[in-house]
């Protein structure tokens, strides 16, 4: 049953986009790029009363060179094709504050702690906040195109650090945890 999805009638009046892409740099690092446009899709009226008319409204772009282990942000930038303010761009000098972050727990947090609210400007953040999770597998899926040695024990999985606890299926005593360490025993004949 789709209750909500049955009482959409009508053509959106925004939408948002949000796409991540992960660049190989060196063997151990990438540069995310994140880009974020919000479309306003209708005819509508500022605060002003002043028509506003169907078009782009934020088009902007975060770039991070990340690398080392756990995956840090070594350099930022960013930039702004489209804003709704002339002074948005004033706010594109807060991203060199994220710089020396680690993506870990708590990395959301953080990025609202260095540039949220007054600090910086919301979409930034916004779009800051999700490219953590995908410069995670952007630096993975780089690091998969070479083989590695198959792990041993629960401690030689790589990276699995990273992933523990960031959802009900990854807890610690979670069905994928759970997989891993029953494939380690098959392999090696131990209790991971």
């Amino acid at each position: 049953m789709n209750r909500l999805k049955d009482l959409i009638q009508d053509d959106p009046v925004h939408q948002r986009k949000i796409e991540i892409q992960t660049y190989p740099v060196k063997e151990d690092q990438i540069i995310v790029e994140g880009l974020l446009k919000d479309t306003q899709m209708v005819r509508g009226y500022r605060w002003d009363g002043q028509p506003q008319p169907p078009g782009t409204i934020h088009h902007m772009c975060v770039r991070l060179l990340e690398g080392d282990w756990p995956l840090t942000i070594l350099d930022a930038e960013a930039e702004m094709t489209s804003v709704p303010h002339d002074l948005c761009p004033t706010t594109l000098d807060a991203v060199s504050r994220i710089i020396g972050l680690r993506i870990v727990s708590g990395y959301s947090e953080k990025i609202h702690d260095l540039i949220g609210g007054a600090r910086s400007c919301a979409h930034l953040v916004h779009l800051i906040t999700v490219m953590g999770p995908a410069a995670l597998h952007g630096y993975w899926t780089h690091l998969s195109r070479k083989p590695r040695p198959v792990p041993t024990s629960l401690e030689e999985v790589s990276n699995l650090d990273a992933i523990i606890n960031t959802c009900r299926l990854w807890k610690e005593d979670g069905p994928f945890v759970q997989n891993i360490k029953e494939t380690l025993q098959k392999k090696t004949g131990k209790t991971a």
